[in-house]
């Protein structure tokens, strides 16, 4: 199959979640033989901030870990939209500029032969519906959402059946537990601090907690301005500033466990949606300890998989006993790693994603194969 993907950027995922799930399901597609392309805009923002902070040097893990993926990049919509017209399936994520996202629809609706999908995940669809509106998506066959009640949300403007649910998941090629065990100290946490959808939440539940049972905390991320950058000194974490995905695994296998804080908008309006550091981290075999979120779906196993603290207190006790317990740890670790084995690799996506695009072949590419 000829498969295309309009992403922001592949190549960074400075402050750009998306890319760390893209990469993985596009090797395993190209690992299943199937011919990919990625596509991203020229002057990509999460790119142009990589640069920025970094320079080239910024993109050497990316390229060291994922050496068999590339990407176009484009300027003109009309020739790229043209340049996938042979395509046999084509997807376009909700963080590309609403111009391409309507060229796409209009090649569709004249009668293109490619599966033409958009893919949602983030929480805009209820917190900015405006801003969505901007996006034609008269003339595609489906939506992707990376959770029940984002598609839920897709339904009731009118796709029904046409709204699939698409998980992200680990690409556990690059996230796995370490081959050779070294010696793990310390809590940490990779996220970026964002507009303010969780400073009191990482407060409650990550840099309070952390300080009061003793353990040291590395944090790593961007974004994070002056306010956020003093409330970490003033609980004794360290700022480490970005980091690139790929050095996760790596960073992970040195500490003794990790927090989830899930932003507000998923606790509160898209329930059952979770970070991709979740899946991230439970196959590297770390221990978690999450905030409160509802796994509304089902996707893990709380409690087996991870420990849930409902408050700041419970998640004292929980890092308390994970410091002190070696063997919670362990059990914690490998009942997460299992699950994501099991269930939520880019292998699965992969093979989710065949079998979405063949329920929604066009009527004009069952005619040509008939």
């Amino acid at each position: 199959m000829r498969i295309a993907y309009f992403t922001h950027s592949l190549a960074s995922c400075w402050n750009h979640g998306n890319a760390h799930f893209l990469r993985g399901v596009l090797r395993e597609l190209m690992a299943q033989g199937h011919s990919v392309a990625a596509y991203e805009p020229q002057s990509a923002w999460s790119l142009e901030n990589l640069l920025r902070d970094h320079g080239a040097a910024g993109l050497d893990a990316y390229r060291t870990a994922y050496p068999e993926l590339g990407s176009e990049r484009y300027a003109a919509i009309d020739a790229v939209v043209e340049r996938v017209a042979e395509c046999d399936l084509v997807l376009v994520h909700e963080w590309s500029e609403p111009a391409l996202v309507a060229a796409l629809a209009a090649a569709r609706r004249r009668g293109a032969r490619y599966t033409l999908l958009f893919h949602d995940t983030h929480h805009r669809a209820v917190s900015a519906p405006e801003e969505m509106k901007r996006f034609d998506l008269d003339g595609y066959d489906g939506v992707l959402a990376f959770g029940e009640t984002l598609a839920a949300v897709y339904r009731a403007k009118g796709w029904g059946r046409r709204a699939f649910v698409w998980h992200e998941a680990a690409d556990t090629r690059l996230f796995h537990p370490p081959v050779e065990e070294g010696a793990r100290a310390g809590l940490i946490w990779i996220g970026n601090w964002g507009d303010d959808e969780r400073s009191a939440e990482l407060e409650t539940y990550l840099f309070r907690p952390a300080a009061q049972v003793g353990l040291p905390l590395d944090v790593y991320g961007v974004r994070y301005p002056e306010a956020a950058l003093a409330t970490l000194k003033r609980y004794g974490a360290v700022y480490h500033g970005w980091a690139a995905n790929a050095a996760a695994p790596g960073l992970f296998a040195r500490h003794l466990a990790t927090v989830h804080v899930p932003r507000r908008f998923y606790v509160e309006r898209l329930p059952g949606i979770p970070t991709i550091r979740v899946f991230e981290a439970l196959a590297c075999g770390i221990p978690l300890v999450c905030a409160p979120w509802d796994d509304a779906e089902a996707l893990f196993r709380p409690g087996q998989d991870y420990r849930v603290a409902r408050t700041g207190a419970e998640m004292e006790s929980h890092l308390r006993a994970l410091g002190a317990d070696p063997g919670l740890r362990q059990a914690l670790a490998a009942s997460g790693l299992a699950t994501i084995r099991a269930r939520h690799t880019c292998a699965h996506r992969a093979e989710e994603l065949l079998s979405i695009a063949e329920s929604l072949r066009a009527p004009a590419t069952l005619e040509a194969t008939a």
